[in-house]
C-alpha cells in the first residue's frame, strides 16, 4: 500500500526554479513611462556588468548588496544615484514576482536591500544641489539669448517658459502651440507631466507669450512644436521638436555665459517654487507646480529664513 503521506507530498506543487535570466524590463509596461524604462533599463545593464555577466548571480539579491558596496566605494556617484540604481533592480525583480517569473520570496530579499546613507557619503553631494537664484540672476539669464538671430529668438522664448512656468525641462521641449490657453487674464499652458493622468494647468508670464510669438513669425518652418531643432552648422531650422539634452544644453550655455555655470534646468522650477511660495503661499506654489504633495512643494522653496521673524511673537 502507498504511503500516504508520499502521495501528499505528491500533490504538493514544486517551487518554481529560478529564471535562467534576468527578466526584460519590457515586463514594466504600464507601470512605468516609457523613458523611464530607458533610465531601468541603463541601470540593470550596469548591474549585470558588476555580475560580470552572469544571470544566475545577477539573481541573488546578495549580489545587489555586494553592487551596492561597489558603487560605494569604488565609484565617485552620488548617493541618489546609488540608490536610484538599486531601486531599479528592486523594482524590476518584485514586478517580476507579481507576474509569477521568480517567486515572491526572492524578491523580497532583493526588496529588503537598503539604500547607502546620504550622511556616509555627504561629500558626494553637489554644491549647488538646490541652488538658490536671484530675481536679477534669472533676468540677466533670461535675456541673455541675442534678439537679432533666429537662435535667440527660440532661446529667449524657452528660457522665459522655464522661468515663468515652472516646468521640467521635458515638458517645455514637447510644448505645441495647441497647448497655449487664452485666460482671462492672459496665458497658461496645458501640460501631461511625467506623473500626469490628464493634462494639468501651468502659468505662462505674458512676456514669455510675446517671446513665443515673436519667435514663431520668425521661423521659416511650420510645425506643431513650439521649440524646434536647428541642424549642422548652418543652423538650418528644422520641424522637430528640441529633445530633452538639447534644452539641458540650451540652458547650460547661456547659464556658463552669464556666469552661472551651476544653474540647471531644474533650478529654474525650484527658483518658480521658491518665488510663488514667498508670494502666494506654498500652496498655490503646489497646484502652479502640479505636486501631488505639500511636502514635496516644500523642498522647492528655498527662500532662507528671515531674521526678526520671531520678534513681537509675545
Amino acid at each position: 500500500m502507498a504511503d500516504p503521506d508520499l502521495r501528499a507530498r505528491a500533490l504538493i506543487p514544486a517551487p518554481p526554479a529560478p529564471p535562467a535570466t534576468l527578466p526584460d524590463v519590457a515586463i514594466l509596461a504600464g507601470q512605468i513611462r516609457l523613458s523611464s524604462r530607458a533610465l531601468y533599463g541603463r541601470d540593470i545593464a550596469a548591474y549585470l556588468a558588476f555580475c560580470a555577466g552572469d544571470q544566475g548571480l545577477a539573481l541573488e539579491p546578495s549580489s545587489l548588496a555586494r553592487w551596492r558596496a561597489f558603487l560605494a566605494d569604488q565609484t565617485t556617484q552620488s548617493p541618489n544615484t546609488i540608490n536610484r540604481k538599486l531601486a531599479a533592480v528592486k523594482r524590476l525583480l518584485k514586478e517580476a514576482a507579481e507576474q509569477d517569473l521568480i517567486d515572491h520570496e526572492r524578491a523580497a530579499r532583493f526588496a529588503a536591500i537598503s539604500g547607502v546613507q546620504k550622511r556616509a557619503l555627504k561629500e558626494r553631494l553637489k554644491e549647488h544641489a538646490r541652488t538658490l537664484i536671484t530675481p536679477a540672476q534669472m533676468r540677466k539669464l533670461c535675456d541673455r539669448p541675442n534678439l537679432e538671430t533666429l537662435r535667440g529668438r527660440r532661446d529667449r522664448a524657452l528660457l522665459h517658459t522655464l522661468a515663468s512656468s515652472g516646468l521640467r525641462v521635458s515638458e517645455a521641449a514637447g510644448l505645441r502651440w495647441g497647448d497655449i490657453v487664452p485666460v482671462e487674464a492672459g496665458y497658461s499652458l496645458q501640460v501631461l507631466g511625467k506623473t500626469d493622468i490628464e493634462p494639468r494647468t501651468a502659468l505662462l508670464s505674458l512676456e514669455a507669450y510675446g517671446y513665443i510669438t515673436t519667435w514663431l513669425a520668425a521661423r521659416p518652418v511650420e510645425s506643431n512644436y513650439l521649440f524646434t531643432r536647428f541642424q549642422g552648422r548652418a543652423a538650418r531650422p528644422l520641424n522637430t521638436p528640441i529633445s530633452t539634452v538639447a534644452a539641458w544644453q540650451i540652458v547650460q550655455e547661456y547659464a556658463s555665459a552669464c556666469e552661472l555655470s551651476h544653474i540647471k534646468p531644474h533650478d529654474f522650477r525650484r527658483y518658480f517654487g521658491t518665488q510663488l511660495t514667498a508670494r502666494f503661499g506654498i500652496r498655490e506654489a503646489q497646484k502652479a507646480l502640479g505636486h501631488k504633495s505639500i511636502a514635496t512643494t516644500a523642498q522647492y522653496d528655498l527662500q532662507p529664513l528671515l531674521p526678526g521673524l520671531s520678534e513681537g511673537l509675545y
